[in-house]
Order: structure tokens, then sequence, then C-alpha cells
């Protein structure tokens, strides 16, 4: 999404897509764009010095934004070293090949560049019910093996803009949903599994308090970050849309409902699985 935006109104910027693609990438995603001139995929590890040496010495990129991570919590419990190497070592891998090439960047090259690191609010914990929502200023609280990995690379960044003057920028934003989202994400999963009568999963007790964004009001908000962000500081994005899971999953529920008699409503809230995990 955010590639897209970038291609439908700065087309005289050309970008370049490094993605791994494992389970959660898909370049099918952006088939509308792949012949377009300006528009490059590499397959490639951000792990991956090396590659990433010559990605930057081959384009002179002056923004490099970091949408690299694996980012699904209940991944995260099954496979944390997967997040350990990808969220941490990867984005130091990456910082370090980013600092080196910046480093012989004319002054006036350096005044232009920024390293957008994309977050999540994942790092502060959780709200309960009666809780303000998260700002810049929160003490970092992760609670997970994702959020945790997250939390590190942060620090990492940060680090590098305190220690070699690197100009980045962080952001961490909430949860969000709309086109090609994967299916593993709490929103496509309800409604594909409600539509298949299959078990919806919610963690806990489902009172857990998330607020939601549409992705492509997330794009818009990276995009001001990333031109007219201070470097060094940390932008929180939010869609001022607080629920709590198992309220968002019986809002699902109504609206299937709605859209298809024949699911009865209370057939789909008898799917719901509870999990203490």
């Amino acid at each position: 999404n955010f590639i897209r935006y970038w291609n439908s109104n700065f087309r005289e910027d050309k970008i370049i897509n490094l993605d791994k693609l494992t389970y959660a990438g898909n370049k099918l995603n952006l088939l509308d764009i792949q012949n377009d001139k300006k528009y490059e995929f590499i397959k490639g590890d951000i792990c991956n010095s090396y590659l990433v040496d010559e990605i930057l010495k081959n384009n002179n990129p002056i923004f490099i934004v970091n949408f690299a991570a694996e980012s699904h919590v209940d991944r995260s419990i099954a496979y944390p070293e997967e997040f350990i190497n990808t969220n941490i070592l990867g984005t130091f891998k990456l910082l370090n090949s980013i600092n080196k090439y910046f480093s012989y960047l004319s002054k006036e090259e350096q005044d232009k560049f920024r390293f957008l690191h994309v977050s999540s609010d994942e790092v502060y914990g959780s709200l309960k019910k009666d809780d303000p929502p998260f700002k810049e200023t929160n003490k970092y609280f992760p609670n997970s093996p994702y959020s945790a990995s997250k939390a590190s690379s942060d620090h990492i960044v940060r680090s590098f803009h305190k220690t070699y003057n690197l100009p980045t920028l962080i952001s961490n934003c909430s949860n969000n949903y709309g086109p090609y989202q994967g299916i593993e994400k709490l929103i496509p999963l309800t409604i594909h599994n409600a539509l298949n009568q299959r078990a919806i999963p919610i963690y806990g007790d489902g009172e857990q308090i998330r607020d939601w964004i549409y992705v492509d009001d997330h794009v818009r908000a990276l995009y001001l970050v990333a031109t007219e962000g201070c470097p060094g500081e940390t932008y929180c994005i939010g869609g001022d849309c607080e629920k709590q899971n198992l309220e968002v999953v019986k809002d699902i529920c109504d609206i299937l409902n709605e859209c298809m008699p024949s699911l009865k409503k209370s057939q789909l809230l008898e799917n719901l699985k509870l999990n203490d995990n």
C-alpha cells in the first residue's frame, strides 16, 4: 500500500522494493505496477549485508523505509527465533550498511537523507479499560517475543542516531486493516473463519484494547513522518478507534450476518475460541 501510494503521487521517484517474500509477502500485491520503469523489485533479506550494500551503492536512495519484520504475535510465540533474527539482527545489519552509505554522501545529500523505521504500538504493552491512548513518552512494556523484538529494534535505531548522527525516524502505529492484509491477522482471519464456519481464535478473555487504523491513513501518515519529521524523534500513529478484540470480532459477525443472513449470528459466535496463551 505504501509503494502504491508513493508511486501514484510522486512519479519522478524511483522505488526499490527489497522483500524476502516470506509467508506474509506476496509479489502479486504489486502486479499492477511490476512493469513500471520507476519500480524495481529485488528478492532478498535485510540480513544480507552484501546485497544491501550493493543496492545502496547502485541506487543512491534519499529515503529508506524499513517495513521488514516478522510481525505476528501468535507466530512469535511459536517461532521466536525468526523474530529475533529479522527484527533485531536484521535491523542492526540494515542500519550498519546504511550508516556506511550515509558517511559517503555529500553534506547536501546528508541533509536530505532520512531512514524511517516502521514499528508498532505493541512495544508499549496493552491498554486497560480506562487507560489513555499511548503516546511517545510511554515506557516500553513488551509482552510477547514480537513486541520485545520490535522494542529492541527501536532502541537500536535510536542508538544509531545518537551515536552516529544518522537521521533516523521511528513510527509506532496501531493495528492496521485494509486491502492486501495477510490472512493471519485478526480481521481477515475472523472473516475467513466465520464464512467457513471455523473456530475464531480469541486470546485470553478478549478484552485487550487495541486501536485500529485503515492502512491508507497509515500510509499518508508515514509519508508526512518521512518528509517532515524531525530526525531522532518518534511518532505515534493511531486511528482514534479503540476497541476490545472481542468487540471487533462480534462487530464483524454482525456485519456478516447482515450481508449473509444464512449465517446466523448465534452460529458465528459459537465459533469463538478463547485461548489462554
